[in-house]
């Protein structure tokens, strides 16, 4: 199985408000990075979206170790609360729904087709792979501002 590194990060400018994600997937020593936005969008909304948009590139099963600097990610994830959530019918409790339901079905789906090591890093740290993934979606939420 090929080993992949993923790292991603999300950004909004406002919450809601105009959105970006940015991604790089490392493969081998080769790099690709890519991003993308949304004007109106939340914070949580484009990290997932970078994850997301990551996984969807790989063509066959692979090993991922996945970095992100968001809790929300990584800890739904990690210990199971999105899995949780979608068994209960997205609900995060009695009361309250789970955000993004859509978002999350699509993910649990990608990360049922390859093996996820999920790895959270403090944002805005200086590590050097979630500072560019958080330039890429800082770039892409300024393109998705409404003139």
């Amino acid at each position: 199985m090929k080993q992949v590194e993923i790292f991603t990060d999300g950004a909004c400018q406002g919450n809601p408000g105009p959105g970006g994600w940015g991604a790089i997937l490392r493969f081998q020593g080769h790099e690709k990075e890519i991003s993308g936005g949304c004007a109106q969008t939340t914070n949580n909304r484009m990290e997932l979206t970078g994850v997301i948009e990551a996984l969807r590139l790989l063509k066959e099963p692979c090993a991922v170790t996945l970095y992100s600097d968001s809790q929300y990610v990584c800890n739904a994830l990690s210990k199971g609360w999105a899995k949780k959530w979608r068994q209960n019918g997205w609900m995060r409790n009695a009361k309250e729904p789970a955000l993004n339901p859509e978002l999350w079905e699509e993910l649990l789906r990608l990360t049922e087709i390859h093996q996820v090591t999920v790895v959270w890093v403090k944002g805005h740290a200086g590590h050097p792979e979630n500072e560019r993934c958080d330039k890429l979606a800082v770039a892409a939420a300024e393109r998705c501002k409404q003139p």
